[in-house]
């Protein structure tokens, strides 16, 4: 199980993503989180600087679907404006969530990168599925909710667990 939690590309922030290195190896869609992925888990919109990334993602031709645990309220006031389809209370980490992203972007979990800031749902449920994880840093953990806090004291304990097998390098980090 400790394999699956572990992301295939760690990053400090999306922008941080080759995007075209991605492209050129056959990725042609990205599900991405919302809340500590995109934004912090109280801000309602979209920055100026998220905006811009947004289009360049869709001018090297990838596909973009936002699946969020979070509340249809939420996910939609942020998405919505940006003409960015979403999956919300999707469940992470049941495969679900994923599968629907991926039929309604029409592309094979081969084709797929998912990123994310939390291992427990973002990169363990794309493992499950095959997809390509990429990990970021959290924007912001002082507003989670419990169920992300909780999740957070998990990804420590498997972090000390990783590190010891020699499975999560510190040169690595972030």
């Amino acid at each position: 199980m400790f394999d699956k939690l572990i992301p295939k590309l760690r990053v400090n922030t999306v922008f941080d993503i080759d995007l075209e290195g991605l492209y050129a190896k056959g990725y042609r869609g990205i599900i991405t989180d919302l809340d500590n992925t995109l934004v912090g888990a109280k801000e309602p919109l979209a920055t100026p600087e998220l905006i811009t990334w947004f289009e360049r993602v869709k001018q090297i031709g990838f596909k973009l679907i936002i699946v969020s645990n979070n509340h249809m309220e939420r996910v939609a006031a942020f998405a919505t404006p940006l003409n960015i389809e979403f999956v919300h209370q999707a469940r992470k980490p049941t495969n679900a969530p994923f599968r629907k992203a991926l039929s309604i972007m029409g592309l094979s979990g081969q084709e797929t990168i998912v990123v994310g800031d939390q291992m427990m749902t973002d990169v363990y449920g794309g493992n499950r599925m095959g997809l390509f994880t990429v990990l970021v840093l959290p924007i912001s953990i002082a507003d989670e909710g419990w169920g992300t806090k909780i999740n957070r004291r998990l990804e420590k304990i498997a972090l000390k667990r990783l590190r010891k097998k020699g499975q999560w390098l510190e040169e690595d980090k972030h």
